[in-house]
């Protein structure tokens, strides 16, 4: 059964090896009959939460006005989530940290999907991006009915690019045809 599956590319650089991933586990998931979007982080406007409060009291619409919105509905109709990112100081990025919090406003709304996590890094030991998937986790668990289905470690992956010379490529394009 075909599946709706949202990608979230929170790679700040065009082809950047995060978005490579993503890009080929877009190819995987399209093989197999899937439907695929994939959201470009960097190119939306999303502005941080504030903390107001104002969406628990007016039925999860926030106060700003930015491109969250459209990708919280997105969330909440997809059947499966993809979370890419590069590793920032042993933790995600700050574009798609900005964007969890920000689902903040209808959470509860994003329940029953299938995860897979994307995490590129410099360095070569994968031990070292287990902060990294704990981040990425911490925002599931607060998800009704989340499943994680898979984890990619890009690692050696420090200019854009290097991320094509590592088995993360085919392991994202299988990962993807198993979606």
């Amino acid at each position: 059964m075909a599946k709706k599956v949202l990608v979230l590319s929170g790679s700040p650089r065009k082809n950047g090896n995060s978005e490579l991933l993503c890009d080929q586990f877009m190819r995987g998931a399209t093989e197999a009959g899937h439907q695929v979007e994939k959201i470009n982080v960097r190119e939306k406007r999303i502005n941080y939460c504030t903390a107001c409060d104002a969406c628990q009291r007016n039925g999860g619409t926030c106060v700003q006005k930015d491109d969250m919105a459209e990708i919280l509905d997105m969330m909440i109709q997809a059947d499966v989530i993809v979370m890419a990112t590069p590793v920032y100081f042993y933790t995600m990025n700050a574009q798609l940290k900005t964007l969890i919090d920000r689902t903040y406003a209808r959470y509860t709304e994003i329940s029953n999907k299938d995860f897979y996590f994307l995490m590129t890094a410099a360095v070569g030991n994968k031990s070292l991006l287990e902060r990294t998937l704990e981040s990425l986790r911490g925002f599931t668990s607060c998800l009704s009915g989340a499943k994680e289905k898979g984890v990619i470690y890009g690692t050696g992956a420090w200019n854009a690019g290097d991320i094509r010379k590592s088995p993360a490529m085919g392991q994202a394009h299988e990962m993807g045809k198993r979606a």
